[in-house]
C-alpha cells in the first residue's frame, strides 16, 4: 500500500505501539540504549500532546517485562501480553483504541524483522498508516534490521526518526508543546 499522503502524523489519528522491550531481549540488541532514549523521547512527546501509547510484551514469563525507563512511563496506557509474533490482535483487542482501522500507528521496538516486520504488515493488510521509528528499533543482526527495513518500506510503511515525528506532531513552532517538545529534545541524553 503506497501512501498518497506521506505526512500522517496527525496527533489525533496517531497511536504509538512499544513492541517487545522486553528487559531478556533488550540485553542482545545493539545500540539498545539508543532505541530506549529514542522510545522514551517519543514517549514523552505523546504525554505533552495527548498520543495515546501501548505496549506489548512477547511471552513475558520467558522473556520478562517491558524496560522498567519504559513501562512506568506516563504515556503508556496499557500493556497487553501476546504469543503471536505480530502485535495487530492484540492491538485490536485493546479496549483503550476503538477501531484502528485508518489510524496512523507509529512502529517502535525489537526485533525488527520478526514482531515489528510481522505487525506492520498485518496493521497495512487492515489499512492502517505505518510509520516505523528507526532509531527507536533493533535486531540482534545488523543484516536482519536492514532487510526488514527495506522490505517494510517497500510495501508502503513510512521510516522516520523519533525527533522529526515529535516535530511533526507539534506542526507548528511557538506554542507550548513546541517549547516541551524542544526541550526533550534539546536534554535528549
Amino acid at each position: 500500500m503506497k501512501l498518497t499522503n506521506p505526512r500522517l502524523h496527525s496527533v489525533s489519528r496517531s497511536l504509538i505501539v512499544v513492541v517487545d522491550i522486553q528487559q531478556k531481549l533488550v540485553p542482545v540488541i545493539p545500540d539498545r540504549e539508543s532505541i530506549i532514549n529514542s522510545t522514551r523521547l517519543l514517549l514523552d512527546a505523546a504525554a505533552v500532546l495527548n498520543v495515546p501509547a501501548i505496549a506489548t510484551e512477547q511471552y513475558p514469563k520467558g522473556l520478562g517485562p517491558t524496560v522498567p525507563e519504559l513501562s512506568e512511563h506516563a504515556a503508556l496506557k496499557t500493556t497487553i501480553e501476546k504469543l503471536r509474533f505480530s502485535a495487530c490482535e492484540a492491538i485490536q483487542q485493546s479496549s483503550l483504541l476503538g477501531s484502528i482501522i485508518d489510524r496512523h500507528v507509529v512502529l517502535t521496538g525489537i526485533e525488527t524483522h520478526i514482531c515489528i516486520l510481522q505487525t506492520a504488515m498485518d496493521l497495512l493488510e487492515l489499512g492502517c498508516h505505518v510509520t516505523l521509528v528507526v532509531d527507536a528499533t533493533g535486531s540482534r543482526r545488523s543484516i536482519d534490521q536492514q532487510t526488514a527495513l527495506r522490505r517494510m518500506e517497500s510495501a508502503g510503511v513510512v521510516l522516520a526518526t523519533a525527533e522529526s515525528i515529535a516535530f511533526e506532531w507539534c506542526e507548528v513552532a511557538g506554542t507550548d508543546a513546541f517549547k516541551s517538545i524542544s526541550r526533550l529534545v534539546r536534554d535528549r541524553t
